[in-house]
């Protein structure tokens, strides 16, 4: 967590966090390549057994730029979401959409390993543990894994109260 001087010499308190799984990241991966693996025949041209494993290499390259980790940051800008290492895809949520803000405890039932979004809920999470929590005005909830969320939700009361 840190504090920056704003213009207005007021503090204001940010947090920010990155939680990463990388046995999840390779355990899709190898599982990925078994599946051509275990799919090839031997038979046919070069074309037929390198087209799949080309496309599992591009699904690998995926798979670690966008789903290697969770970004998050919290303070009086709101709530942002970042994926893997080029940011992407990102999920934005302003302080004035945010109506709560709270730590659950994700069990691995409820674990997503990446993405899922459904009309009601959005869920960023790749490991089980303490999330944040947040009910936007509209209805949504939003669960987001990070390193430690509480300190994320104490950074939106006080970006709230100020």
């Amino acid at each position: 967590m840190t504090t920056e001087q704003d213009h207005d010499t007021s503090p204001r308190t940010v947090y920010t966090g990155r939680t990463t799984n990388w046995p999840m990241v390779a355990a899709t991966s190898i599982g990925a390549v078994l599946l051509v693996v275990m799919g090839a025949t031997g038979e046919g041209s070069w074309l037929a057994l390198g087209l799949p494993f080309l496309l599992v290499a591009i699904g690998v390259l995926a798979n670690v730029l966008t789903s290697s980790s969770v970004r998050a940051s919290a303070g009086p800008n709101g709530f942002d979401v970042r994926w893997g290492i080029v940011g992407w895809p990102r999920c934005t949520y302003p302080l004035d959409q945010i109506a709560s803000a709270e730590v659950v405890d994700v069990p691995w039932t409820r674990v997503s390993y990446g993405l899922w979004w459904t009309p009601k809920r959005t869920s960023c999470t790749i490991r089980t543990g303490d999330a944040v929590r947040l009910l936007l005005t509209t209805g949504r909830i939003v669960t987001v894994t990070v390193p430690d969320p509480d300190l994320a939700v104490r950074a939106l009361h006080e970006a709230r109260t100020r």
